[in-house]
């Protein structure tokens, strides 16, 4: 996320001349840097998603190697100039005639400038000469603009801007980026009988992630893909019936190797998990099977893993010493070498009437005898406190876990169901979901999840196939 405050620069009164006031030679300018908010800003208001216009734009689409401004960009200075300095509030445009001379790249600092040139009486217009240079003193673009000078004179406060926040949705981009260089996961993709599930599973493959063996009706699949111009020509194609019958289908391809991971499709999570937690012929272990969001907030500085909010409804304290252990390793695996858990509750102290807290207390005790390993565990703690270092020190909580938690552990699935999707909906976070303590990763996406969700759970699949091989063999696969 980037916050854009207001111009400190910019007066706080403005004060108009009208056409009698105005003479040749008169002048006035105004200086602005360039920042990547000023981009994304004026390609969002604008429409102009030229890939010229932002960082690292793709080889061969743009004549620049970096990011350059929008030409119109530098054009509204020109047009701030006339409308707060001079003639000033009440000015109305009326034409102007521009030419760009030389890009302007991030970091640049344009001075606008405008010099009255002409008084035309007859229409009380006048002609002013525009020009912006940077800060090399290079004329960056340089014409005329035609205006209505303000009819009285008037003097007004300056209006207050607020603060914007602008979201941006590229920070699971680090997450396939570990990717790059490891085999391609070959996965069961069960039930792919709709758009998002087949789309995700091509793309997926496109970038190198997965190899899709695509489990259900053949011919539906082959329905679905022409519909969307979709070519799955190169994958292999599993008949199954209907949802279940993929399910059991795309396990077994598991078990039997010819597959080592499963992705879930169109298809309801109770029918696939009902495959996978099966005692005879499901993906079980010796450990508790739970489910991990791996969440990207935009204003939380460091991925956030929240866990369980789709298996254990209501775990017990043994169910949630795997359930944290699960989420510890896989948090290792995405390169954070000791995890910070945060065990939440309703409140930071332990009250017996409220179980979570007295499991919170439990397992911060296992964790200091070695019985759950690999992470920092504190807790009870609030939500507020987990994630607020400013909160907990206003509770006068002394914690290494609150402020900077890595993992949030939650009490029950209710609860952590809710807060992811609070976390998506309101707070604009992406999210990718794992199944962990299975013999392959399954990724449990949502049927509402989008293609970068799909493509960042099947990023975090190969991250933990990976993890779980000898070396010698991925390198051997590569």
């Amino acid at each position: 996320m980037t916050t854009v405050s207001p111009d400190d620069s910019s007066p706080s009164t403005l004060t108009s001349l009208t056409f009698d006031d105005l003479t040749p030679g008169q002048s006035a300018s105004l200086s602005r840097t360039l920042t990547q908010a000023d981009l994304d800003l004026f390609a969002t208001v604008s429409g102009n998603i030229d890939p010229s216009h932002f960082a690292d734009p793709p080889a061969g689409t743009t004549l620049f190697p970096k990011a350059i401004g929008h030409g119109m960009w530098s054009a509204s200075l020109i047009s701030g100039v006339l409308g707060t300095r001079l003639p000033g509030p009440g000015t109305v445009y009326l034409a102007q005639d521009l030419r760009f001379r030389a890009p302007v790249t991030l970091g640049d600092t344009i001075t606008a400038s405008v010099t009255v040139r002409e008084k035309r009486t007859e229409r009380k217009t006048v002609v002013f000469e525009c020009l912006c240079t940077n800060q090399n003193g290079v004329t960056v673009v340089s014409g005329t603009a035609e205006v209505i000078a303000p009819a009285t004179h008037a003097s007004v406060a300056a209006q207050a801007l607020p603060g914007l926040q602008m979201i941006r949705h590229d920070r699971q981009a680090a997450l396939l980026a570990r990717c790059a260089g490891l085999p391609a996961l070959p996965t069961a993709v069960i039930h792919p009988c709709d758009g998002p599930a087949l789309q995700g599973a091509v793309e997926a493959a496109q970038r190198g992630l997965i190899e899709p063996i695509l489990v259900g009706p053949s011919l539906l699949i082959a329905a679905t893909a022409k519909a969307l111009g979709l070519d799955i020509s190169a994958f292999r194609l599993v008949e199954a019936a209907n949802g279940a019958a993929a399910a059991a289908t795309g396990v077994a391809l598991v078990r039997a190797g010819e597959a080592r991971a499963v992705m879930k499709g169109a298809l309801h999570t109770d029918e696939l998990m009902a495959a996978v937690v099966k005692r005879d012929g499901g993906l079980r272990t010796a450990g508790r099977i739970s489910h991990v969001f791996l969440m990207t907030v935009p204003t939380y500085p460091k991925p956030l893993l929240i866990t369980d909010a789709v298996v254990n409804i209501a775990p017990s304290l043994e169910d949630k010493v795997h359930i944290v252990q699960n989420a510890i390793d896989l948090a290792r695996i995405l390169g954070v070498e000791t995890p910070k858990v945060a065990i939440l509750s309703a409140v930071e102290t332990i009250n017996p009437k409220i179980s979570s807290t007295v499991d919170a207390a439990a397992l911060c005790k296992m964790a200091q005898r070695g019985q759950i390993r690999g992470g920092l565990l504190d807790g009870p703690l609030a939500f507020d406190n987990a994630i607020s270092a400013e909160a907990a020190k206003t509770k006068g909580i002394v914690s290494e876990v609150a402020g900077q938690a890595d993992i949030l552990l939650v009490p029950d699935l209710e609860s952590g169901n809710m807060l992811a999707k609070q976390l998506s909906f309101l707070a604009h976070a992406d999210a990718a979901g794992i199944v962990l303590g299975t013999s392959a990763p399954v990724m449990l996406t949502s049927r509402a999840d989008n293609l970068a969700a799909r493509l960042a759970s099947c990023a975090l699949a190969v991250l933990i196939d990976a993890a779980s091989r000898p070396r010698s063999t991925v390198l051997a696969a590569e």
